[in-house]
């Protein structure tokens, strides 16, 4: 089966060739480890049936995290994590999303205006939810970028998801919102807007924005997590160790073209989809993340600094699971999976036993 290696294999070269010079590092550095992940290159371990003695190498991965083969039990970890925070309540599901007139801006200052969406999205909904109106409490957010649509387009937009409810302004009170609404949309939008406005000129005085961006309402969705928070928490899971495509969409390589699939979000189906190599890695690429930048950031009661009240929020909620949903979720919560010895693939009768350490070759600076 190709993979994203096999185009940087073939046709790696001659895109750095056309681009290096405009290249950031960052770029350089994932493709590099790439193309070495699970090679001799990057060393490993060398395993022995002990019943025919059949020989395998097993070698080490890349850990890169724009690389489609690493990190399957890194999302796993993660996942287990989050869905042990989630507190017994419905959740939301938000999505804000950039206009198209800012991206050719954001893609020039990634590490600035992707850090600037993820806190204006939280910074205008907390701000509603604060309105007794609506909430009438702080609010904890988990949030998640994501920098692709399923054709691997550029398209900057940041995933919430909020527990349906708050803590009163003293902290003796949990205060639930509407079971299928949070705050309005419309106004959440405009919000954003401004925020997200405000935050981008503060730290680019110099740029330009354009005029059409105040004319035109802001894409941002919310929804009640109707099928349960579990699911979309496994949703976002995908794409916090994940880059732009997997391995298993990509149908052929060849030709100067990478033929792979992508499902269509408007008619809810696969298609296939036809670029030339360069326009494939160049796609591929701009949704490398900047080096040290986190992707998944929390606010409210879920930050880092308020964690702590977690404990006491789970006291003031029911005892009992409030919904259906919430039962859902904890019936079908991961359980510990026991990991059997490896079977030879060769006698399948004997067990691999590690028998030598493969040294790695080293990696060239990006």
């Amino acid at each position: 089966m190709p993979e994203v290696a096999d185009v940087l294999r073939r046709y790696g070269e001659a895109y750095r060739g056309r681009f290096d010079r405009h290249m950031p590092p960052n770029h350089r550095r994932a493709m590099q480890d790439i193309l070495a992940c699970r090679t001799e290159a990057l060393g490993g371990h060398r395993y022995q049936c002990d019943r025919c003695g059949h020989s395998l190498y097993a070698y080490h991965s890349c850990r890169n995290r724009s690389c489609p083969k690493c990190h399957k039990t890194d999302t796993q970890r993660w996942l287990d994590g989050r869905q042990a925070e989630l507190l017994p309540v419905p959740h939301f599901h938000l999505t804000f999303t950039l206009p198209r007139e800012l991206h050719p801006l954001v893609r020039t200052h990634q590490r600035l205006l992707y850090g600037i969406l993820l806190k204006a999205a939280a910074l205008a909904l907390m701000s509603l939810a604060r309105d007794p109106r609506f909430v009438g409490g702080r609010i904890g957010i988990l949030s998640v970028l994501h920098t692709w649509s399923r054709a691997m387009v550029f398209h900057p937009h940041a995933h919430c998801l909020v527990p349906a409810g708050g803590l009163s302004q003293e902290g003796a009170q949990w205060k639930p919102a509407h079971k299928k609404y949070l705050v309005p949309v419309k106004a959440l939008s405009i919000l954003f807007r401004a925020k997200f406005i405000q935050l981008a000129r503060k730290v680019l005085p110099k740029a330009i924005f354009p005029e059409s961006i105040w004319k035109k309402n802001w894409v941002v969705h919310c929804k009640p997590t109707l099928q349960g928070s579990h699911k979309v928490l496994g949703y976002l899971a995908r794409y916090v160790h994940r880059i732009a495509i997997t391995n298993n969409r990509i149908l052929s390589v060849g030709d100067e073209k990478v033929l792979f699939r992508y499902k269509d979000s408007r008619q809810l189906r696969w298609k296939t989809m036809t670029l030339s190599a360069q326009e494939f890695l160049r796609r591929f690429l701009q949704h490398v993340l900047p080096e040290g930048f986190h992707k998944v950031r929390y606010f409210g009661f879920l930050s880092p600094s308020s964690r702590r009240l977690l404990p006491h929020i789970r006291t003031l909620l029911p005892k009992d699971p409030p919904d259906r949903q919430t039962r859902s979720r904890l019936a079908e919560a991961p359980k510990p999976r026991h990991v059997d010895p490896l079977p030879c693939p060769c006698c399948h009768q004997g067990l691999l036993l590690l028998v030598a350490t493969v040294l790695p070759l080293g990696r060239a600076p990006p």
